[in-house]
């Protein structure tokens, strides 16, 4: 493999992680409190939870597409929007985003291991490759990211 691989994994695996332009997930979800992760603000279609359990989902989708041969997606949009607009125990969003960030280490650590080809399609796929999808995780993550962000000033929470 020449450098310029080595460069695009590490280019890859920043912007998986965040090291760019914009607020990180981590940031983002910075205060939101027990009694602001299900406000629902007027005008907007989520609440952080169901924004925070998306992400998280979809991403776990992606990996899951990835790793595993036999993985079927749920079917959209039911299967990625949680239909409550809070977390049911509390603790339920301390997990999702523990795994959210446990996902983000997996997809991390394909990208940059050098025995995945990231432009080979996947054997089980319709022409994807590693690299279409990492690139999707970051798009959509950086995408929900900005409305957590959004929720945060509309709900008054300190940077």
């Amino acid at each position: 493999m020449d450098d310029s691989h080595n460069v695009l994994r590490a280019q890859l695996a920043d912007s998986l992680g965040w090291r760019g332009a914009h607020m990180s997930f981590d940031q983002a979800v910075k205060g939101f409190t027990r009694e602001l992760v299900g406000t629902q603000v007027p005008g907007l279609a989520h609440t952080a939870w169901q924004i925070v359990h998306h992400i998280w989902f979809a991403q776990w989708d992606i990996l899951e597409f990835v790793r595993n041969p036999s993985y079927e997606s749920p079917k959209w949009p039911d299967g990625y929007w949680p239909p409550e607009g809070e977390p049911r125990p509390f603790s339920r969003w301390e997990e999702t985003l523990g795994k959210f960030r446990s996902d983000l280490k997996a997809m991390i650590d394909l990208v940059k291991d050098p025995k995945n080809d990231l432009f080979v399609p996947i054997a089980h796929g319709q022409g994807q490759t590693v690299f279409r999808e990492a690139l999707l995780v970051v798009d959509h993550n950086a995408y929900h990211v900005g409305q957590l962000v959004d929720l945060r000033r509309l709900l008054d929470i300190g940077a």
